[in-house]
């Protein structure tokens, strides 16, 4: 039986290049972060039902409300610090 090249290269693309269970650095992906993420069963159907209802995949709604809640963190700590008072120069003119 003659071998398909062709068909054993399809294949190898297609095959994850390293461990699902890795967080590798995402360089097949731009630069991006990759990350795995389990949910409960639960969260699960309530992430597809509501994905669902918003007309968007439940990986977009994950990927918004996370680089939603990464801006709104970022703001905290922005608020949080407080520059040290200026020492006045009273009485020293």
């Amino acid at each position: 039986m003659q071998q398909d090249t062709e068909l054993e290269s399809y294949l190898a693309a297609l095959a994850p290049e390293s461990d699902l269970e890795t967080t590798a650095t995402g360089s097949r992906f731009g630069g991006a972060g990759v990350y795995q993420l389990r949910l409960p069963i639960n969260a699960n159907e309530q992430l597809h039902s509501l994905a669902e209802e918003l007309e968007t995949s439940p990986r977009e709604l994950l990927q918004d409300w996370l680089l939603q809640r990464l801006a709104w963190e970022a703001r905290q700590q922005e608020q949080r610090w407080i520059p040290a008072p200026q020492a006045t120069l009273q009485g020293s003119l």
